[in-house]
């Protein structure tokens, strides 16, 4: 924000990006099909609104102005682009379209009746690798940052942005079409629809970098969207899935910071506070999504949040329980965060040393070479051993690649509590 902009304009502005980001770029998108320039018009149309805001007063309709001023300047740099002739028939592609004639459908009609859904499934067209459709859509649509998505996926920032321009590139290239797919074809998106809520999720409820753990307005509008998804595709399971896992996980969000905003692990946590209507509804939807009789990675997943969340006291999980399922969803859905879990589970079903040993097979893969849970997680089972000055190596470890300020004093904490003996 600039000194120009008052404390109440800046704050407009803000929550204008956050409702109106995506759809003020997808529009643009739509009608050019050039995301670079609908991103670079799009953050021109918020930069412009910190100075007209002030001056003429906070619109009543934010998105519609933004909307018009990133249209306008799109059509400015078209004409600095191109011929006359040229220059007027991309201006005439920026004019929204008008509504279908009276009687008519509305073409490739979705039965999607929020906006923000919409356009995900729109960003998520088959023809993209379904890691770039996804990285791509949390840029493009829910503003992440490509750091953001790179730790999400577990890659390094520079591979995720020309993961990021290939996909672009390859839509350019392909001519491939920028618009919401019909009913009909919602299925063949669905894989990159439920990996985009995840992430979106899992970025709330566990930040990547920042001063707090939790960005609870993204965990929020993850589960809303997860529950339009779940009642849209009925009948399928991994939706469900997907929204019981976050509703599980949600319930334990209060917990997760103490009231001094230190981070309190599961172990430690009053599950007093625990939102026990939010586990009951996710533990229904569970039940209901596991009825199909088609278990995938989402529903595994909320198997195990289910465990945790129906202990009543940390000492009554049923770690034996967590690790099998964790053994059958690395068959189904193998990645090394899923081997490091495990690895825990097993940890604390079999013995501190057993999990250890399994941690240990994990230490040459490189996609968990910047993942400060690795060295977390081997701290804590070193530290239950009775194995102190080792444990706070790891620790260190664990804080030198650790993002958020809680995180960092949790482990700093933890380091010297380990260096003490």
């Amino acid at each position: 924000m600039t000194a120009q902009a008052s404390p109440r304009v800046q704050s407009a502005v803000s929550a204008a990006f956050r409702a109106e980001w995506g759809r003020v770029v997808a529009t643009l998108i739509a009608v050019t099909g050039d995301w670079d320039l609908a991103e670079e018009c799009a953050q021109d149309a918020f930069t412009r609104a910190l100075s007209a805001w002030e001056r003429d007063g906070i619109p009543a309709r934010p998105g519609a102005w933004l909307t018009t001023t990133a249209r306008n300047r799109a059509i400015d740099v078209l004409r600095r682009r191109a011929g006359e002739p040229a220059r007027l028939r991309e201006a005439a592609l920026l004019q929204p379209p008008g509504p279908p004639a009276a009687g008519q459908p509305e073409a490739g009609h979705s039965g999607i009746s929020d906006d923000r859904l919409r356009l995900i499934f729109t960003c998520c067209h088959p023809a993209l690798p379904l890691e770039a459709r996804v990285a791509l859509t949390l840029r493009t649509l829910a503003g992440l940052t490509t750091a953001e998505i790179a730790r999400a996926l577990l890659v390094t920032e520079t591979t995720m942005a020309q993961r990021i321009v290939r996909a672009k590139r390859k839509i350019a290239v392909a001519a491939i079409p920028y618009r919401v797919p019909p009913a009909g074809l919602l299925a063949e998106r669905t894989a990159g629809v439920l990996a985009v809520l995840y992430l979106l999720f899992n970025e709330g409820y566990s930040a990547t970098s920042g001063a707090s753990v939790v960005r609870a307005g993204l965990s929020a509008e993850a589960i809303r969207l997860a529950r339009l998804l779940a009642r849209l595709m009925p009948g399928e399971p991994e939706a469900g899935g997907l929204l019981a896992l976050m509703l599980l996980h949600d319930s334990r969000r209060a917990a997760r910071t103490g009231s001094d905003g230190e981070l309190v692990t599961l172990e430690d946590q009053d599950r007093g506070s625990w939102d026990h209507a939010e586990i009951a509804e996710g533990q229904q939807v569970l039940q209901a999504a596991l009825r199909a009789g088609r278990p995938g990675p989402y529903q595994l997943q909320a198997v195990i949040a289910a465990c945790h969340a129906g202990a009543r006291a940390s000492g009554d999980t049923d770690w034996g329980v967590i690790a099998r399922v964790y053994g059958q969803l690395a068959r189904i859905s193998p990645s090394p965060v899923v081997e490091l879990n495990r690895a825990v589970a097993v940890g604390m079903a079999d013995g501190p040393a057993a999990g250890l040993a399994l941690l240990d097979a994990l230490a040459g893969d490189k996609a968990l070479a910047g993942y400060h849970l690795l060295p977390a997680a081997r701290a804590d089972l070193l530290r239950r051993l009775g194995r102190p000055a080792e444990a706070a190596r790891a620790y260190g470890e664990a804080l030198a690649l650790a993002r958020t300020d809680a995180e960092r004093r949790y482990l700093n904490r933890r380091q010297a509590e380990a260096a003490a003996g």
